[in-house]
């Protein structure tokens, strides 16, 4: 992926992983999951000399959109997510304080995402799928060879489905039909947690090989 640059950050106290997707060629980026810190997100942005074009929200629970607004203000760029997980960031923001958030500003989103949309910066073209299972409106973007999965996969483990609009058979079947069909070598970021792979977590995964429960 040497077109592609990947800058990762650990943002707010749930310890969200907020990614800069840089085009090497243009500088172009998209920023997935600002989940707080934004004067670092910031920060870094610059002392890259990137060009943010868009937020990318993996889904609408406030620990993954906290630094949205802030940074949509300070670049003069849109919010693209799932149009089914609008619901889900109106809830989440209103009990953000309840996990430690404080007061999130609910960001304004422009463009609503489906699944097989193209996301397109500099020479990079990204793909949406739509996974929900985490959240209803949860998405999964596709880059070359890697993936970035939001709280639908992490290594070893999956999203909670406890939530609103979560649901643990519709989350498993996402996993199998939109992420396990990529190739065994394809890099997995998460929202939270350590990178894995698909191939990893077919293996591995207690949910997936038959050790759990």
């Amino acid at each position: 992926m040497d077109d592609i640059r990947i800058r990762h950050l650990t943002v707010g106290p749930l310890g969200t992983n907020c990614f800069l997707v840089s085009c090497v060629k243009s500088s172009e980026t998209i920023i997935i999951d600002p989940g707080g810190d934004s004067p670092s997100i910031i920060s870094a942005i610059k002392e890259d000399g990137l060009t943010p074009v868009m937020i990318v929200l993996t889904h609408g629970h406030s620990d993954h959109m906290a630094s949205a607004a802030e940074l949509t203000r300070e670049f003069d760029i849109d919010i693209a997510m799932h149009g089914d997980d609008i619901e889900t960031m109106k809830k989440s923001v209103e009990d953000s304080p309840l996990w430690g958030l404080g007061d999130v500003e609910y960001p304004e989103v422009k463009t609503l995402l489906s699944a097989g949309d193209k996301i397109e910066f500099g020479e990079l073209e990204a793909e949406v799928r739509h996974t929900p299972g985490h959240t209803l409106g949860g998405i999964s973007i596709v880059l070359g060879e890697a993936v970035f999965a939001g709280d639908t996969l992490f290594a070893g483990s999956i999203g909670r489905t406890d939530f609103f609009g979560g649901d643990m058979d519709t989350l498993l079947a996402s996993v199998r039909s939109e992420l396990f069909t990529l190739p065994d070598d394809t890099a997995v970021f998460c929202g939270h947690g350590p990178p894995t792979t698909i191939g990893g977590e077919k293996a591995n995964n207690p949910y997936f090989n038959g050790t759990f429960g």
